[in-house]
């Protein structure tokens, strides 16, 4: 059957609420967005910040499925990758410049954002009226980050748990304990993953634990650490600053004597690829397995506990259909076919999925042979129960520019952390009540 079929063709153009919109996100406003079906074939444009060419050949392959089942709606469907560090940037001039893809990635930081600006289109009934898409079996949990008064502004096709992968060789030569059995035995801490790293890091004359994609530059990436103290850097709410609250002060304390005492974590300006076997241990998203190769042996195992307990943290990426584009409806119909039970059960070979059915060892054992079903159940399955995610806000564009460069006075020797973080709350904010 066409993912396309009457019956959704009509609730598609009377209840997928894709109109015109302010565009808050980026100052201007979007224009008039269509909501018929056309009269003849378009071509769909998709922003990703992946340039992964098996990630993108699998892409292609179910958007050339959905092109086959629908020649009459759409000819071609495009993805365009975009650097990541120059994505969001990049998608939000798009949007200003009257050149919107239909669909794109959206990172979970500017999801409010997103969502609050009016930007993206409304696709609850377009997933909701696929009678194939089974909308129930999404997750609620995962869903409220892109929700705006009980309507779905995107797809969260990435639910990404943070890990600890472990150079198991390293630690050996270094006489140190295998981290599974510390998580085995309740000693799983992060003081542990410390002294361990200090450890392999003066033996092997690499480093010790690295926190990827933190570069002394994405401060946010740092929740896969503070969240263990139970900190945060602002109020749920988003309006009160919480950078000097004792939890926060204690674990970036932590992070930076792990750095200028204890030389467990490289300095600024040292680059060390966990991956290249350039480190003993790293924490990074779950969907980084597909770097692993056979030349050093490894382990994966969850985030270690802190003084506040066990946290889990994910990353979380959603796709959404702009409200602005060119071919909005067709746009929600294709992301409908993209994400349907079938090809979420193939996306979660790299991203995990929202879908509770497919939360489980077994389904996410056959799209990653890497890992074993133990594995996935401990670092994913189990780790996206009760999860927070990286921090979010509506102003976070600005508060992380102004964050960043507050927290540059840290990365020295001789900082005063909780000086620094008290003038951070300063900086940051106007921004907060703003």
């Amino acid at each position: 059957m066409s993912p396309l079929n009457t019956r959704r063709r009509l609730s598609l153009t009377a209840g997928a609420g894709i109109a015109a919109v302010a565009l808050a996100l980026t100052g201007c406003s979007g224009s008039p967005a269509g909501t018929e079906t056309p009269d003849e074939p378009v071509e769909l444009r998709m922003t990703v910040w992946t340039a992964d060419e098996t990630q993108l050949a699998m892409f292609q392959e179910i958007a050339d499925a959905y092109v086959a089942e629908n020649p009459e709606l759409v000819s071609k469907v495009t993805f365009e990758p975009i650097p990541f560090e120059d994505y969001t940037t990049t998608l939000t001039t798009q949007l200003a410049g009257g050149n919107a893809p239909d669909l794109g990635w959206i990172l979970e930081s500017y999801a409010p954002e997103f969502v609050s600006s009016g930007a993206l289109a409304d696709i609850t009934d377009a997933l909701k009226d696929d009678e194939d898409y089974d909308y129930d079996d999404l997750l609620d949990s995962s869903l409220a980050l892109w929700q705006k008064d009980d309507r779905l502004f995107a797809y969260p096709f990435s639910n990404s748990p943070f890990a600890m992968f472990v150079n198991t060789d390293q630690l050996e030569a270094a006489g140190q304990p295998n981290p599974a059995d510390l998580v085995a035995s309740g000693d799983w801490t992060f003081d542990a993953a410390r002294d361990m790293s200090a450890a392999a890091a003066e033996t092997s004359g690499t480093a010790g634990l690295v926190v990827r994609d933190f570069d002394y530059q994405a401060w946010e990436v740092l929740a896969s650490v503070w969240a263990a103290w139970g900190a945060a850097p602002w109020s749920e709410d988003g309006t009160t600053c919480t950078l000097t609250d004792p939890e926060m002060v204690d674990a970036m304390t932590w992070y930076h004597d792990a750095v200028f005492v204890d030389g467990a974590i490289p300095g600024p300006g040292v680059t060390a690829d966990f991956f290249a076997g350039d480190a003993a241990m790293t924490i990074t998203q779950i969907s980084r397995a597909s770097a692993l190769d056979d030349s050093f042996a490894w382990d994966i195992v969850p985030l270690p506990d802190g003084p506040g307990g066990h946290q889990n943290v994910i990353g979380q990426a959603g796709i959404g259909v702009f409200a602005n584009a060119e071919h909005p409806t067709v746009a929600a119909d294709f992301l409908a076919y993209f994400t349907d039970p079938a090809n979420a059960e193939k996306l979660a070979t790299y991203f995990p999925p929202p879908r509770e059915s497919l939360l489980n060892a077994e389904t996410l054992g056959a799209a990653n042979p890497k890992l074993s079903e133990e594995q996935l159940q401990a670092v994913v399955v189990d780790g996206i129960q009760d999860a927070v995610t990286k921090p979010t806000h509506v102003n976070f564009a600005k508060l992380q520019d102004a964050v960043r460069s507050q927290l540059d006075a840290m990365w020295t020797a001789d900082a005063d952390v909780e000086q620094v973080l008290s003038g951070t709350c300063e900086a940051i904010t106007p921004l907060l009540e703003g």
